[in-house]
C-alpha cells in the first residue's frame, strides 16, 4: 500500500525573522509615539513630518549598526571560544575525552557506546573541537556575512515600519486628522504584524497580535499624554 512521505516542517531562518521582528517592532513604535507626542504639542503637521523623518532616519542608522556589532560579537565570540577548545584538548586532553563522554551519556547511551563513539569523534581534533562547540558550549559557525546582512535587514524593516505611523500626516489636513490616521494605521500594522510574528515564532500567533498592538498603543499614548502634559 502506498504512503505519503513524510515531509518535515521547520522553520530555517530564525535570525533573519529576528532581525525583521527587531527593526519593524522599533520602527512602527518609535516614530509612532513621537508622533502622537508631538501631536499632542504641535499644530502643523509638516513638523511632524520632518521630526518623524528624522528619527526614522537616525533610528534606521543607529538599529542597524547595533545589529552589525552585534553579529560581529558573535562571530567573535565563536572564534575565540573555538581556539580556547584547541587549546584545551592539547593541553588538557583526558579531561576534554571525559566531557565529550558526558555529553553523550546524556542521550542515554551505554558505557560501551559511549566510549566507542567518545574515540571515534575524539581521533580527529577538527570533529572533536566541533562536537564541543555545538553540544558542550551550543555554539554554531554564524554565516561570515551575517553582519551587513543582520544591519541592512534592520535598518530596512525600522524604515518601513517608521513610515507607517507617518504616512497619514501627509495627506491629513490637520493634526488631528493625521494623528486619528496614524492610529489606525498604526495598530493595524501593528496587528498584522504581531500576527506574522507569530506565525512564525510562537502557536498563538493571536495572542501575539494583541500583545504587539497593547505595546505600541500604549507607547503612543503615554508620549501623547506627556506632550499634553507638558504643553
Amino acid at each position: 500500500m502506498p504512503q505519503t512521505p513524510h515531509i518535515e516542517k521547520h522553520f530555517t531562518s530564525s535570525e533573519m525573522v529576528r532581525d525583521i521582528v527587531i527593526g519593524m517592532s522599533d520602527g512602527l513604535t518609535v516614530p509612532f509615539a513621537l508622533a502622537a507626542g508631538l501631536s499632542g504639542a504641535v499644530s502643523a503637521n509638516n513638523l511632524i513630518i520632518t521630526a518623524g523623518l528624522a528619527e526614522v532616519a537616525a533610528g534606521s542608522i543607529a538599529m542597524g549598526l547595533g545589529g552589525f556589532l552585534a553579529a560581529k560579537t558573535d562571530a567573535e565570540h565563536f572564534v575565540a571560544e573555538r581556539q580556547r577548545e584547541y587549546e584545551e584538548i592539547k593541553e588538557i586532553p583526558e579531561k576534554e575525552i571525559e566531557e565529550v563522554a558526558d555529553v553523550l551519556r546524556t542521550y542515554g547511551l551505554t558505557e560501551e557506546m559511549v566510549m566507542s563513539v567518545t574515540n571515534s569523534i575524539c581521533a580527529d581534533e577538527k570533529r572533536w573541537v566541533d562536537f564541543m562547540m555545538r553540544f558542550e558550549l551550543g555554539l554554531e559557525e554564524p554565516d561570515p556575512r551575517r553582519a551587513g546582512k543582520s544591519a541592512l535587514t534592520i535598518a530596512l524593516s525600522y524604515i518601513a515600519g517608521g513610515m507607517v505611523p507617518l504616512t497619514p500626516y501627509f495627506f491629513a489636513r490637520t493634526v488631528q486628522e493625521g494623528l486619528l490616521g496614524s492610529v489606525i494605521l498604526t495598530l493595524l500594522a501593528l496587528f498584522v504584524f504581531g500576527y506574522i510574528k507569530g506565525r512564525f515564532t510562537t502557536t498563538h500567533p493571536f495572542r501575539s497580535a494583541w500583545q504587539t498592538v497593547f505595546v505600541g498603543g500604549l507607547a503612543a499614548t503615554a508620549a501623547f499624554a506627556i506632550a499634553k502634559w507638558l504643553g
